[in-house]
């Protein structure tokens, strides 16, 4: 009786342990993809100086981008971006409090008086921590910034 009571008592410790390994893997690998996304888009808006719309512009390529790789995550944004609610539709949105949104841009003004139209890009992805039998436990943001863009090629109204 006494070892089948402390047998138990292990594999309870070793299920505890497994869930705890399974957890953080879960986590690793889905903060590893939304770290990944995030570089993406950053060097997209860099190799195309900003945020343009249209079928060929980088809101475009983003949003390609991310639909071939399976980017499903969707959260809220800081006030005073821009989001993309819809990866099919190639703009930007205003902010929404209450509204999801796949990735947000906000525009910084980073001027001086040798480069006056100097801006740089925040963005912001997201991963949701899940476990297999728990599913969706809380959603994380994944934050970066872009390198100065001296004269953006921007053909939408963004603030600065």
């Amino acid at each position: 009786m006494r070892q089948s009571i402390g047998a138990t008592w292990i594999l309870q410790l070793v299920i505890v342990f497994m869930l705890i390994f399974v957890g953080f893997l879960a986590l690793s690998i889905n903060y590893t993809k939304a770290f990944r996304i995030k570089n993406e888009v950053l060097s997209i808006i860099e190799k195309y100086e900003g945020i343009s719309s249209g079928d060929d512009g980088s809101i475009a390529i983003i949003n390609n981008f991310l639909r071939h790789n399976n980017y499903q995550t969707m959260g809220s944004c800081e006030s005073g971006s821009y989001g993309v609610s819809d990866l099919s539709n190639n703009t930007v949105v205003s902010v929404n409090d209450r509204s999801k949104y796949y990735y947000c841009v906000k525009k910084v003004n980073t001027r001086d008086s040798t480069y006056p139209n100097r801006v740089m890009y925040k963005i912001e992805t997201f991963f949701k921590f899940n476990l297999p039998f728990l599913g969706d436990l809380f959603t994380f943001h994944v934050t970066g910034e872009t390198l100065d863009i001296s004269w953006p090629e921007d053909d939408i109204p963004l603030d600065i």
